[in-house]
């Protein structure tokens, strides 16, 4: 039963992250959005939602661990973990520069971590957990100018089956939601040709909608869904089957 149950949401407020943090509220989850940077538009999720949002830098250790304490204090101890929070610096990688490496290594896959790292002894100790990573089609097929994105979203792939065997005896399930192209505000800045091309190579010839991606959360997130992890759901219109 989700009644009661707290769930995390990074990147929580906007595009693909309001729509999990709006359909685990709608299943019966108590959740807290986090955000990183901005405030305006926290603050508008948080009055249409209802749902607390909670400020701080997911790639940074330490404000993680305070910030989850905060969390916890103020709603009780998390069950639920989606790590959704995710940047992108794109270039070639031989005009990258360490620091688009870096800042999209930390953000997508440290993170992973520093969230993880924090919640895991509790969800130990109550012997019940349940972890969704948000990765990316293009963490398992590549992309051209997206090195650092590609290989943060395939390391927490690896992240993911590593955890999930830890953490299987205690009921703690980890699995990864895989987006393909989704309609959000970044793929709709995407000039109109170069969309039309890319739905083109989509079988189903449509862009993925954030309710789409937040089903398979919310699903994954279910305490009946115990039997499944370390697994990957793939919501990518069948452009990339792996």
């Amino acid at each position: 039963m989700a009644e009661g149950r707290v769930a995390l949401v990074t990147g929580g407020t906007r595009g693909i992250g309001a729509q999990i943090s709006i359909e685990l509220k709608a299943a019966g989850f108590r959740v807290a959005a986090n955000y990183g940077g901005n405030d305006a538009a926290a603050q508008k999720f948080n009055e249409e939602t209802g749902i607390p949002v909670y400020k701080f830098d997911v790639s940074d250790f330490e404000a993680t661990k305070a910030a989850i304490q905060t969390i916890e204090s103020d709603m009780g101890p998390i069950d639920v973990l989606v790590n959704n929070a995710g940047i992108t610096r794109d270039s070639t990688l031989h005009r990258m520069t360490a620091d688009q490496w870096n800042a999209v290594i930390q953000t997508n896959l440290t993170s992973a971590f520093n969230t993880t790292r924090n919640v895991i002894e509790g969800m130990r100790e109550r012997g019940f957990g349940r972890i969704v990573n948000v990765t990316s089609m293009n963490g398992q097929c590549g992309q051209i100018g997206q090195a650092n994105y590609a290989a943060a979203k395939s390391g927490m792939k690896g992240f993911t089956k590593s955890v999930a065997l830890e953490g299987a005896a205690k009921n703690i399930t980890v699995n990864n939601v895989s987006p393909g192209y989704t309609d959000t505000e970044m793929v709709r800045a995407v000039p109109a040709n170069v969309l039309e091309k890319i739905i083109a190579g989509i079988p189903v010839k449509r862009l993925g909608s954030v309710h789409d991606i937040a089903r398979a959360v919310v699903f994954l997130a279910a305490d009946e869904a115990g039997f499944i992890t370390g697994s990957t759901v793939s919501v990518n219109g069948g452009q990339h089957m792996y």
